[in-house]
């Protein structure tokens, strides 16, 4: 831990640390398991993005969601300091834990806005998240989610001009092949086995979100292409939630955009399944 990490946690707890323990786990900036001298323990994590935009992510998801994620106990000064939360991180996510999550995300899901978007831009990764408060579900997603990160892709040397053109054309017709009418919902957005932190029987929080109000049908299809909760998440979310008809169709769409940020992230080994994935769509 660097001298002025260490200063700012020191001035936070009022007290020394007597340990920091790297931890493995996010692909963005570094998360450290702190010890306290007055007997506590947190997680410390540094470098970019802006610690405050996940702390007020954390802050929303737990206030108006209600979902469980670490306390947030400071941020600032590029610091993030959260609740330690006590999981077996070697245990796999078991049917029973799956079915806890299809209930913990059906219930975020009810939570409801008056538009699709954010107050504040959030970030997925590294990647900024445009919010601004959109009226239609297509446009939104079409712009601020596909259109935007394609064009950073390109941009950034990893999506050929080509394919950015498919995609460009796959946003135009958005309103066809999102043709069905959901209400603006709260979602995670970064579901995967290794932000769902469990003891085995249940969720006992999810970390880094990358949260918004849009179609809840997003966070079903990242789940399913992340292979996070099987069958038993399937159907347990199919029991306490509705999924409209025509999911099937539109689930290679939203699936696009978690592909487009692997593009950008870990490079063009994504490429072909970006391709794939416009293909089965049509274009």
């Amino acid at each position: 831990m660097d001298a002025d990490t260490l200063t700012t946690v020191r001035a936070w707890a009022g007290c020394e640390v007597t340990s920091a323990t790297l931890l493995d786990g996010g692909e963005v900036g570094t998360v450290r398991r702190v010890d306290l001298a007055d007997g506590r323990r947190v997680v410390v994590k540094t470098g970019p993005p802006d610690p405050t935009v996940e702390a007020g992510m954390l802050r929303h998801l737990a206030a108006e969601g209600g979902l469980r994620v670490p306390a947030v106990h400071h941020a600032g000064d590029g610091v993030l300091v959260l609740e330690h939360v006590a999981h077996d991180a070697d245990a796999a996510v078991t049917p029973a834990v799956a079915r806890d999550l299809a209930e913990r995300l059906a219930a975020l899901h009810a939570t409801t806005a008056d538009a699709f978007g954010f107050p504040f831009d959030t970030l997925t990764g590294p990647y900024d998240q445009p919010n601004a408060w959109t009226d239609a579900w297509p446009a939104f997603f079409g712009e601020h989610r596909l259109a935007h990160s394609a064009t950073q892709a390109h941009e950034e040397g990893v999506l050929p001009a080509a394919d950015l053109n498919r995609v460009d054309a796959l946003v135009d017709d958005l309103p066809d092949l999102l043709d069905h009418d959901p209400t603006p919902a709260l979602i995670h957005g970064d579901v995967w086995a290794g932000n769902v932190l469990h003891d085995g029987e249940r969720v006992t929080a999810l970390l880094d979100p990358a949260c918004y109000y849009g179609d809840p049908e997003v966070e079903l299809a990242y789940v399913e292409w992340t292979e996070t909760g099987g069958a038993a998440f399937r159907e347990r979310y199919r029991e306490v939630a509705r999924v409209a008809d025509g999911y099937a169709d539109r689930e290679p769409v939203y699936r696009l955009y978690p592909l487009l940020t692997h593009l950008r992230y870990f490079g063009t080994e994504y490429l072909d399944e970006v391709r794939a994935t416009l293909s089965v769509v049509g274009y």
